[in-house]
Parts: structure tokens; sequence; C-alpha cells
């Protein structure tokens, strides 16, 4: 994009939206990608809002009752949630307006799909039918700042396992809450505490009961979800740092066997770094997604999400990341407006960083 057409198109969404920054795509500012290179094995069509910052946050789900056909939630904070297909075509949407993380749990071979809304400012709840279609389970009020980063899990706590929910407010306030589901889904236990400034992506290690929460412009940080005060924290990896570019975004973990990887986006140079944390924390490298296989390379990258085992034709489980540039058909002069998600082989991600 060179600095007229730039220059231009804030000129014009200024004029007609009322210029908000999330309007314009984050990779013109952003390092091609530093890490290991890997390459995507497929990706999603583009989500449909046009001409604005859109795909934000990813999701997979393999059923026990569908194993051979598992899907990829994405969010579009624009207009609502996808359902894509394993080969990256639309299943199903869902057009509930600005969702900005998408999370989901499994209790009872069941199910439980959670999205931050920004508009209602809390938690909307989806399930999956029998075709693997959205179906609407309602909202719990979980009020931030303004819902920016959404995490879940079914976590278990001295008296039972209990789902627990967690937004992230825009300013770094977070609220975490257990979730009754007698009678339908209401919120109780709410906690509260404070990360410090903008933060996002947030994950849970249901196995620990460890948070991750990612302060945008100062790194990772750990917390215990079960903890009614939260006073005590880790800065589990700084940023800047030679690891982490801020913005840091995105937080996934990948469970293989009885090893557990956190994968981390580190937006300033469009890589994602990798610590295994099952023990003491190893620190396993960085990769990057690169041009090839007939697909662009994932650049100003935000939500990511990976899922160890078999997932369909992959053996291993794939890692998924939402492409702030989806290049695909677009001139070099083009104003970059299309945004989708990119599928890679854990397979790869392993051989490239070495890991055993």
């Amino acid at each position: 994009m060179t600095v007229g057409i730039a220059a231009v198109t804030v000129s014009l969404l200024s004029a007609c939206s009322g210029f908000n920054s999330e309007l314009i795509s984050d990779s013109k500012t952003m390092a091609f990608g530093t890490g290991t290179p890997v390459l995507a094995s497929a990706e999603t069509t583009a989500v449909g809002t046009g001409s604005a910052d859109a795909a934000d946050d990813p999701e997979i789900y393999v059923s026990r009752y569908l194993p051979e056909t598992p899907v990829i939630l994405g969010t579009d904070k624009k207009a609502g949630l996808y359902v894509y297909n394993i080969d990256g075509s639309v299943r199903d949407f869902a057009p509930t307006g600005p969702l900005n993380n998408v999370d989901l749990l499994e209790m009872d071979g069941q199910v439980l799909i959670g999205t931050s809304d920004r508009v209602k400012n809390g938690v909307a709840l989806f399930g999956l039918d029998k075709d693997l279609k959205l179906v609407n389970h309602g909202f719990v009020s979980l009020p931030t700042s303004e819902a920016y980063g959404f995490c879940m899990a079914a976590v278990k706590f001295s008296d039972k396992t209990s789902p627990v929910v967690v937004v992230v407010g825009q300013r770094g306030d977070v609220a975490v809450a257990r979730l009754n589901d007698v009678g339908g889904y209401s919120i109780i236990d709410t906690q509260r505490f404070e990360v410090g400034s903008q933060s996002e992506g947030c994950v849970i290690d249901a196995k620990t009961g460890a948070l991750y929460v990612g302060e945008e412009a100062k790194g990772i940080w750990r917390y215990d979800v079960r903890s009614p005060s939260n006073a005590t924290r880790v800065h589990f990896a700084p940023a800047p740092s030679d690891i982490l570019k801020p913005d840091v975004e995105g937080l996934t973990l990948m469970h293989e066997g009885d090893k557990t990887y956190l994968i981390a986006s580190s937006q300033g140079d469009s890589a994602f770094a990798v610590w295994q944390v099952d023990a003491d924390p190893v620190y396993k490298g960085r990769f990057s997604v690169m041009a090839g296989n007939g697909i662009d390379a994932v650049t100003g990258t935000d939500g990511v999400a990976a899922r160890g085992g078999p997932v369909g034709p992959y053996p291993n489980g794939i890692v998924v990341m939402q492409d702030d540039v989806d290049s695909d058909g677009e001139a070099a002069s083009t104003t970059r407006v299309k945004q989708n998600f990119k599928i890679v082989d854990w397979n790869n991600v392993k051989a490239a960083l070495k890991i055993d």
C-alpha cells in the first residue's frame, strides 16, 4: 500500500464510519515473519465483512460422534460466528453482530461454545446440532470495559468440575466466573482483577488451573483460575523481547498425550512462540507461516487455536491462526480488505522447531 492509497483509505473510512483503527489492516506496519518458516496446508474462505478488519479468533472442534468431520469456528468481529469445514469452506454462519474471541469446552459428551460479545458485554453461548450447525444457547452478562478476550474450560475444583468462563476487557480488567447450567445458564462466583493495560488473548489449562493472559504491550501473565483473588501472578514471558514483539495477541494450548504446549501470537513480527508447559516451562522456539502450497503468508496475526490428536486428515493435530491479509487474488497494489484463517499441520511445526 502506498502512502497515497493509505491516506485516501483512512480519509474515506473516517468520513463514512467515524474512523476506528480496527477498520484498517495491521499488516502494513508488521514485519513479514521472523520465525522458523512453516507452510500452511489449507485456509478458510475469507470472512464476509468487506473493507474492515474483521476475522479475529478461531477454535477447533472434533465431535466424538462425528470424528471424521472436524470443524473450525471463527469470529468475524463485525458480524458474527462462522463454522468452517476442515477444507476451509463455510459450513454455517450466525449473524449475531460483533463477536471477538471464541472458545469451547466439552462436558458429559456435549460441546459448549462461548464468545465475547462486544456490544452486550458478556458471553454469547452456542451449541452444535447433529449436522454441526450452530444452535443459540443465549447470553450471560459478565461486563468488563469492553469484552475483548475470552476463554473457557471445564476446571476441577475441590467440590466438583465446573465450566469456567473468562472475559478480558480491553483495558485489561478481567472477569472470571463459574457457569451454572442448571435451569439455563447463569453466572456464579465471579472474581475480578486487573492486568494493567490493554489485554486480549487468554487460555485456561483445565489440568492445572493455570490461566494465561496476554497483556499486549508487556507480555504473558500466568494466574490460577481457581484463586479467589489472583493477587499473586507470574510474568511468564515479558514483551518486548526476542521472543515476543508487541502486540501480544492470541494464546492457545496444544495437548499432545501427556505434553502441553503454549502457543502465543507475536503480532509485531508475524510469528508464533511455543513453550512446553506441562512441567517447568521450556521455550521451544518460534515459527512463522510463509507463502507456499498456493497459500499466502500469515501477517499481523491475531487469534490462534490448536488441537492435538487426529483432526480429519491431520493425524497429530493442527494449529489455526488468523491472517490479517488474505492476499489471494489481490494484486500487490490492491488495498487489502480480506482476512481469513490458515490451517497448519502440527507435524510441520514440530519438524521445523525440532520438537520431539
